[in-house]
């Protein structure tokens, strides 16, 4: 099947669905201009003095708290990047009942941005930081400002830490099981911008139980087979088609 007949049939998909589930990773934002991680110009083929999978590790921020937000403030601030037309249509989707949740791996905050309600944040948010001694929490301007510390420090004196899941740190609870439930109830479960290959992420899709398997990503997936519908094409395109 050509890519056009693929999106043609994607789209009869969503007209015929009303319990949608959409499963979202980093590439749902790179056409909003926020660098991936893995691609080969993603994060993890620049250069730093450290790998970014070291640095944003939880040993990293406890040893070398400097060092993290000088990557943490360069690489992952989000706030001046706007939703592209995937977020837009999902959360239009949602307004018009049929999605009934986003799960997402990304930790920029643009499926809320677009108007999203109902979103499901495995790795956290950096519109969310938190003091590790009295656990108040903050916005982004205590880190992102351009007067900001180098070391953000509340009021109390404890550091602050960003509430997104460094590696080392497990998932919260709650998010996964919302998550879960989601996915487990849902009637077509649209799996886009990821290679699935981060666990424990990757593994929420064995609790789909629905109809429709859509994979949506550049290249193959580990998860291929078991879709019944796989686009190897840009999420643009696939969701400018998308009629609401």
């Amino acid at each position: 099947m050509e890519s056009e007949e693929k999106i043609q049939e994607f789209k009869k998909i969503i007209e015929n669905s009303d319990n949608i589930v959409f499963f979202g990773g980093a590439g749902v934002s790179t056409e909003s201009g926020i660098p991936d991680f893995r691609s080969k110009d993603g994060l993890y083929n620049q250069k730093y003095d450290f790998p970014p999978e070291t640095i944003l590790s939880h040993t990293f921020f406890v040893n070398n708290t400097k060092e993290f937000y000088r990557f943490y403030k360069d690489k992952l601030n989000a706030i001046k990047f706007e939703p592209n037309i995937t977020h837009t249509k999902l959360a239009e989707l949602e307004k018009a009942g049929k999605l009934k949740a986003v799960v997402t791996q990304n930790i920029d905050g643009l499926h809320q941005k677009a108007g999203s309600k109902v979103v499901y944040e495995l790795h956290g948010s950096i519109y969310r930081n938190y003091c590790t001694k009295c656990h108040k929490f903050y916005g982004p301007e205590i880190i992102f400002d351009e007067n900001a510390e180098e070391i953000p420090v509340c009021e109390c004196g404890g550091l602050i830490k960003p509430d997104v899941v460094l590696y080392e740190e497990g998932l919260d609870d709650d998010v996964v099981k919302g998550a879960i439930n989601a996915i487990a109830n849902a009637d077509t479960l649209i799996v886009a911008g990821t290679s699935l290959t981060v666990y424990p992420a990757s593994g929420l899709i064995r609790y789909f139980r629905g109809s429709n398997l859509i994979l949506i990503n550049r290249d193959a997936t580990p998860y291929d087979y078991m879709a019944n519908l796989v686009i190897n094409d840009s999420l643009g395109k696939v969701f400018e088609n998308v009629s609401i």
